[in-house]
């Protein structure tokens, strides 16, 4: 155990202005900031008084206790085979949609127009992006996420009056959050029609009146009824007079051969629903946000309502929204539409690559997640591994998530791009049983 130096050499320990002079530590004070630099220097000075480590060690000891970001969230491997994975913040962003953020994270022209040094529309650009990929959709509006997107909708329509609703689709939307609750926050009514299972055209016409703000139809995430079962569309409730709020909560937002089953923005709207309302971070693949897409007097009225002030996006996620509807594939369609053949061929790949014995490749099924086009599998390839090794891998200092199942470590390759393999495979040989 070292020993306390003599009294003369804690002289040798440099001040703390000293030390925050140098230009590396300097260099962090510009990175991290004042307080967090300082904090790690006064604990490295407090070590060389102790003995742990000798005076001239103090800046190199201050530098090494920095934390590797400037954020404590932490970059996660995602070997889950759950594309949209809540957990971890669901839709990974493109280049071009992170290139957006970083360009909108200075001053921009957010609500100005710059040719006539007035006011503008918010986020202009991203609005035109959405109403150009679903034109059935008359005007757009962008919030903060999914949830202020419905919650805003059932406030300027029917705060204080009546939400017409299936009860087979008062549905909790995650952490405990339920639908009945959020609807009822905003000072409507819900009107429940129908039975779990089967809910009729004649459930809703015996229900909507002159109190009926509006019908609200959901799409249930994360689950699904099957046999005996009766759903009214869109379609035939337009009929009904009242608007037709549709939340279709993953945000796909033209129909796609991958997910049949799944509702999109365009054949709503097509169909007659007066608003859709849908997350950005899901099937949309972009960030954070809720899309309110519908009939331009519908929209102007959730825009003008006080409350859209509160939930409205910030510019970064305008900038990101615009950069994904316009720009390349997103990572999450990537990973939806991955090749099983091209999976198998890196899980033997990843195989090869660890100790003889240790793995081995199986057939995996993938999922949507984030609560889109629940039952539907999406056929693919794992690297089988001891379940010991999910903990490990975990907790490794380039954390791999992988999936336990039925007693094994399944470390599913889907949701990575091909470069990540490497760092997978160094992981696991990383791994001591």
């Amino acid at each position: 155990m070292p020993q306390p130096p003599p009294a003369d050499a804690r002289r040798l320990v440099p001040r703390t202005d000293t030390v925050l002079a140098e230009p590396a530590v300097a260099q962090a004070v510009s990175r991290f900031g004042r307080d967090t630099v300082r904090a790690v220097v006064q604990a490295a000075q407090e070590s060389a008084r102790s003995g742990v480590i000798a005076p001239d060690e103090v800046v190199a000891a201050a530098l090494a206790a920095l934390p590797a970001r400037t954020t404590s969230l932490q970059p996660v491997l995602n070997a889950t085979g759950v594309v949209i994975h809540t957990n971890l913040g669901r839709a990974p962003l493109s280049n071009a949609a992170v290139e957006a953020m970083t360009a909108a994270a200075g001053t921009v022209d957010v609500e100005l127009d710059l040719s006539t040094g007035r006011r503008s529309t918010r986020g202009r650009g991203t609005l035109t992006a959405l109403l150009e990929v679903v034109p059935e959709a008359e005007a757009a509006l962008v919030v903060n996420n999914g949830a202020a997107a419905l919650v805003l909708a059932t406030t300027a329509l029917a705060a204080g009056r009546e939400v017409v609703v299936s009860r087979g689709e008062l549905v909790e939307i995650g952490d405990g959050f339920r639908l009945p609750d959020l609807i009822t926050s905003t000072g409507a009514r819900l009107r429940e029609v129908g039975t779990t299972n089967r809910t009729t055209l004649a459930d809703y016409e015996a229900a909507v009146g002159p109190d009926t703000g509006c019908i609200l139809k959901v799409h249930p995430s994360n689950f699904r009824v099957e046999g005996f079962t009766s759903a009214v569309p869109v379609a035939a409730l337009a009929v009904l007079g009242p608007p037709v709020v549709h939340d279709i909560g993953s945000g796909l937002l033209r129909p796609h051969r991958l997910l049949p089953g799944e509702p999109d923005a365009a054949r709503s709207l097509a169909d007659g629903a007066a608003l859709v309302t849908c997350s950005g971070d899901k099937l949309l693949g972009g960030p954070q946000a809720g899309l309110v897409l519908g009939r331009t007097d519908t929209v102007t009225r959730l825009r003008r309502h006080p409350l859209a002030r509160a939930v409205r996006a910030d510019k970064t996620t305008l900038a990101a929204l615009e950069a994904t509807v316009r720009g390349p594939r997103p990572p999450v369609w990537e990973a939806l539409e991955a090749d099983p053949d091209r999976l198998r061929a890196r899980c033997d790949a990843l195989v090869a690559a660890l100790p003889p014995g240790l793995a081995s490749t199986v057939p995996a099924d993938g999922v949507v997640g984030g609560g889109g086009a629940p039952g539907h599998a999406l056929p693919g390839w794992a690297v089988a591994l001891p379940e010991s090794y999910a903990a490990s891998l975990r907790l490794h200092d380039r954390p791999v998530l992988a999936r336990v199942e039925r007693g094994r470590c399944l470390v599913d390759l889907r949701c990575l791009p091909s470069d990540a393999d490497p760092v997978v495979a160094q992981a696991i040989r990383d791994v001591r049983p």
